[in-house]
């Protein structure tokens, strides 16, 4: 039992991250919408890694799929990584609520049906690690992307109490909380050098914290003490602010 399974693999912290855990020797499951289009990647991972990659089609937001979906897996997977995650437009999420359900769907209730079905699959094996790409953004609202925080805050709250679910079943839950970093998510973006990652750095520190069974990832790690700063902020205070 060698296989991760990476959730939402298109994205570019997805694809680092896969790069990582096959470069230590594990194969692959990636999954994805139109999961055709990483052929060219999984081919490359497979010449140069000499690992087994398998392209799988997953639509988080299809719920009636994800049981099939896992059940389709010939061989159940060591750990699964969720890489989901969708920025949306604020702005137009607050005038128009099907931009809004798709942040929060595709951010939160699709990954959570998946994992549920994951969760209990681990479970009853007693075995396996599960990791959630959550995000700083759902640390405290902030008027510039509280749609999209506020479903990564659920998520973030989900993890927390998946992990003291399954403690005792030996399944390990991590929640990573990356700050900025340099993808096709953000690339209209204009990031602060200094507090932006790489998507090859996001990847190093979640392999590194999942080997030792971290329960929260923050990367860069200064973003740790960043968010315990903005948090304890007074409300009066930070209602004012534009950060």
């Amino acid at each position: 039992m060698s296989y991760i399974l990476i959730i939402g693999a298109k994205s570019d912290i997805a694809k680092a991250t896969a790069k990582k855990y096959a470069s230590h020797g594990h194969d692959l499951y990636l999954a994805a919408r139109n999961s055709d289009e990483l052929k060219e990647f999984a081919d490359n991972i497979m010449v140069r890694m000499q690992r087994t990659v398998k392209l799988v089609e997953l639509d988080i937001l299809d719920y009636k799929s994800h049981q099939s979906f896992y059940d389709n897996l010939e061989e159940k997977p060591l750990g699964a990584i969720s890489a989901i995650g969708y920025l949306g437009d604020q702005k137009k999420a607050q005038i128009d609520f099907t931009e809004a359900q798709q942040t929060m769907n595709t951010n939160y209730t699709g990954i959570v049906s998946l994992f549920n079905i994951i969760a209990n699959n681990f479970e009853h094996r007693g075995s396996g690690f599960m990791v959630g790409i959550s995000s700083v953004a759902g640390d405290r609202g902030r008027k510039s992307n509280y749609i999209y925080g506020s479903a990564k805050a659920a998520f973030t709250v989900y993890l927390s109490g998946l992990r003291n679910r399954l403690y005792d079943a030996q399944v390990h839950v991590m929640t990573v909380k990356p700050g900025f970093v340099a993808t096709k998510m953000t690339e209209n973006m204009d990031l602060p050098e200094k507090l932006t990652a790489q998507p090859e750095e996001v990847a190093k520190d979640i392999y590194n914290a999942q080997q030792k069974s971290k329960n929260v990832l923050y990367t860069k790690w200064v973003w740790r003490w960043l968010m315990l700063i903005i948090r304890n902020i007074p409300e009066f205070q930070f209602k004012k602010m534009s950060i």
